[in-house]
């Protein structure tokens, strides 16, 4: 009995050995990344005053701070988070600074990662943005903006493994963000902010 009870523990301790080791090799199904983008917004906003009218709302295009959480379902299949602090932006028209607003625009995309083993590993993903407008001062606050915006996002990327953890990160987005601006109760503008941002960061996988 005492023979069979020490192989039976000797058993159960190998297994447990084996189970562990195989849990310490795979990849952790997090990561996360901090980047650097540059936000170029479209500028394709409604001529303010309406058909024949040549002045457009321009806002202008600035570097923000950027942090991703990834979550891998599989080694090629990933949703990430993207989010950063609420961002103010310069509204000009006719080449003239009208205002500012705020803009805080978390996006969550499904990501498809073709060679994540290899050293180079490039994805694309689609999601969706949700944009929260806030601190809106145009015209002395005689105008208004929408107090949000949902648009679709799509985005391309590469990340170049500096070890297994580390990495570096190339990555492109396309936001849909939009808002109209009102004065007098009237609308006179559709701004059409949906900007590319371009981002450069370090990736790490726990």
């Amino acid at each position: 009995m005492k023979k069979a009870a020490w192989l039976a523990a000797l058993l159960a301790l190998s297994a447990l050995g084996f189970v562990t080791g195989n849990a310490m090799a795979q990849e952790s199904p997090w990561q996360v990344r901090v980047r650097a983008d540059y936000l170029k917004p479209a500028n394709k906003s409604d001529a303010v005053g309406g058909v024949g009218a040549s002045d457009t709302l321009h806002i202008n295009g600035k570097t923000i701070p950027e942090l991703d959480i990834s979550y891998f379902f599989t080694p090629n299949w990933a949703a990430e988070l993207v989010l950063t602090y609420p961002q103010e932006q310069d509204v000009s028209l006719d080449g003239k600074k009208i205002g500012t607003f705020k803009h805080l625009p978390p996006t969550l995309t499904a990501q498809y990662h073709f060679m994540p083993q290899a050293t180079f590993s490039p994805y694309v993903g689609a999601g969706l943005n949700y944009t929260r407008i806030s601190s809106v001062n145009l015209l002395g606050g005689a105008a208004s903006q929408d107090k949000d915006s949902w648009g679709l996002a799509v985005q391309a990327g590469l990340d170049y493994k500096l070890d297994k953890n580390w990495s570096l990160n190339l990555d492109v987005k396309k936001l849909q963000i939009r808002s109209d601006v009102f004065a007098g109760g009237e609308r006179i503008s559709r701004v059409k902010i949906d900007p590319w941002l371009m981002g450069v960061g370090v990736g790490y996988r726990f």
